[in-house]
């Protein structure tokens, strides 16, 4: 009882925390100096920058711009915003291709036999040289594209680097084995299923991300220990001799082979002898229907698998209980205009209900009105909306918004091509607000791929969603609302491969699995679902007790057969004992094979 007259014992919390904290930091240092050996580390390394990047540099301004030379098979490489010469590329050949895959294949082999570690400081270096030289890369990006460097950041940088931290993070963790269940019959063995290289991988890919188009494909293939051959677009082949560079500098830095990555550049022609190539393991390509259909065909002489992403008519739905219109219309902004809308989760449609229609159309009109349309690499300040890559389809485009007003749809703000009275060789077409569109329009169903915002009024949800299903494609969409029930039915009946709710396009930049259903495509890539499509998928049984317990053939059914009856007993037994409903079934199936056996 003398316990009740004493104070409670007081804890020296200050100096249990002062412990505490030296334990930690003391982890930490260890950590740093020798668990995190000099074999994890980024490595440093340089590129020389095209002497375009320089504020001091001045093309030739081509006249009538187009990447076709008269007399030459080269690649002419400009600048959409402005029209200057970049350069000339010579395309490759059917021989030069042979010549790529033969070096992707030989380098592989020792490429396989990496550990997840090594295959880690590859992507930390990539990383780390992405982080230190932004400017450079989102500069080579603009010259060979037309977009603005806030376009780049966004839709060439940052999506790159998520892919690389997810990828170290967690790309291991993907490809681990996998134990997998077994079942009574088997209940000595156990198994497992394993994700290896597949060796040599093509990506074809599209010019409206040069870089991140480049390096998507390049960092699952590598981590999966495969080599990459690359046929980027001829429309921006200039930059990706650069950005090839940046990978094979990687490569080489932390002592592997360059000849891991392989660009190609080469003009369409010349493009199927790449995807019928039977050296090739896979074949990842982004761009359009009717090219998809010839890359199919391609594959499908030597049976190689595909990944087949073909952009899309991507709805927004708003509902009519859409908190901050303002701040909503933002995000419709964004999702429309980035890239001058050249991009394939792009906001093609936005479906509004009745109520919030007409308010989101004047919130709308007045922002269009105001952007500026130019070269972000000569007027850095006064640019929203840079170039198209080229004005080939600028004909069409006034077309379906001409034949779209004729059927009764107003054009608000823009609908034309647009001559810039400093940069008249650029290839710009007017922010355009198209409002009173019905699905009946061709501006409905085609892919615009252009700075044009459609604006289209359901009267209910249930006439919202059926908007939104009613073009062939079926890649990306977004709901805005803040009813839960309805935002996630929207989600579960809109068809499309990914959803974002009260957001544009955020699943690219979590690393989700990206891809469509229809008409845009099939396959995915990103995120784990990617990693595991572009592997050879192995499935092994394994002896739970090797020396003790394996499998053996019953005499009954041991070859030759001596009798069909008897034979045909065990096989019922064997069935029942491992997969009767019921007990007494199982006992009897137990009892056959004990009988007959």
């Amino acid at each position: 009882m003398d316990t009740l007259n004493h104070p409670p014992v007081q804890l020296p919390w200050l100096e249990i925390s002062i412990f505490v904290s030296s334990v930690i930091f003391v982890f930490a240092v260890f950590k740093c100096i020798v668990l995190d050996d000099d074999e994890g580390r980024p490595v440093s390394f340089k590129v020389p920058i095209p002497e375009q990047c320089s504020p001091e540099w001045k093309g030739e301004v081509l006249e009538e711009p187009t990447i076709k030379l008269s007399g030459s098979s080269a690649i002419r490489c400009y600048c959409p915003a402005n029209g200057r010469l970049l350069g000339l590329v010579n395309p490759s050949t059917p021989d030069g291709i042979d010549r790529a895959i033969a070096k992707a294949k030989e380098a592989q082999t020792e490429w396989a036999k990496t550990t997840f570690k090594q295959r880690r400081r590859v992507l930390k270096t990539m990383l780390k040289y992405i982080l230190d030289n932004q400017e450079t890369i989102a500069m080579v990006a603009c010259l060979d594209s037309g977009k603005t460097k806030i376009d780049a950041s966004l839709g060439e940088i940052l999506v790159t680097v998520e892919k690389l931290k997810w990828t170290i993070q967690h790309g291991e963790k993907a490809l681990r084995l996998e134990r997998r269940p077994t079942n009574f019959l088997m209940m000595y063995k156990y198994n497992e299923v394993r994700w290896e290289p597949l060796g040599v991988i093509a990506a074809c890919v599209s010019w409206n991300y040069p870089f991140h188009n480049f390096m998507g494909p390049l960092i699952s293939t590598l981590f999966t220990g495969s080599a990459l051959v690359v046929k980027a677009s001829e429309s921006t082949a200039w930059s990706t001799q650069y950005f090839g560079s940046i990978a094979r500098a990687a490569l080489t830095s932390c002592g592997h082979s360059a000849n891991l990555v392989q660009p190609v550049l080469c003009w369409p022609q010349t493009a199927s002898h790449l995807t019928s190539h039977s050296g090739i393991s896979h074949v990842t390509f982004i761009g359009s229907r009717p090219i998809a259909h010839h890359v199919a065909l391609s594959a499908a002489h030597s049976l190689t698998p595909l990944c087949i992403e073909l952009g899309g008519k991507d709805p927004a739905i708003l509902l009519d209980d859409v908190r901050n219109l303002e701040k909503v219309a933002s995000i419709l902004m964004r999702g429309t205009f980035q890239s001058a809308g050249q991009n394939c989760i792009g906001i093609e449609r936005i479906i509004c209900l009745d109520q919030v229609c007409p308010r989101l159309e004047t919130i709308l009109e007045s922002r269009i009105k105001a952007l500026r349309v130019g070269s972000a690499l000569d007027d850095p300040n006064d640019v929203d909306v840079g170039a198209m890559i080229s004005n080939s389809r600028f004909g069409q485009l006034e077309k379906l918004v001409t034949d779209a007003v004729n059927q009764g749809a107003r054009c608000l703000v823009g609908g034309k091509r647009f001559v810039h009275p400093r940069y008249p060789e650029g290839h710009y077409f007017q922010p355009t607000l198209l409002v009173d569109v019905t699905t009946s329009m061709r501006i409905a169903n085609e892919e615009l791929f252009a700075p044009i915002c459609v604006v289209m009024r359901a009267a209910s949800l249930d006439k919202a969603i059926s908007i939104a299903n009613s073009t062939p494609y079926a890649l990306g969409a977004s709901i805005f609302g803040t009813a839960t029930k309805d935002l996630e039915r929207a989600a579960t009946e809109i068809k499309a491969g990914m959803v974002s709710i009260n957001d544009f396009a955020v699943y690219y930049a979590v690393s989700l699995p990206f891809g469509g259903v229809k008409g845009s495509g099939f396959g995915r890539f990103g995120g784990e679902e990617g990693l595991r499509s572009i592997c050879n998928t192995k499935a092994v049984c394994h002896d739970r007790f090797p020396g003790f317990m394996s499998t053996s053939i019953p005499l009954a059914l041991d070859y030759p057969i001596e009798g069909a009856r008897r034979a045909w007993e065990v096989c019922r037994g064997v069935i029942e004992l491992g997969y009767g409903i019921e007990l007494f079934r199982r006992a009897g199936g137990l009892w056959r094979i004990v009988k007959n056996g």
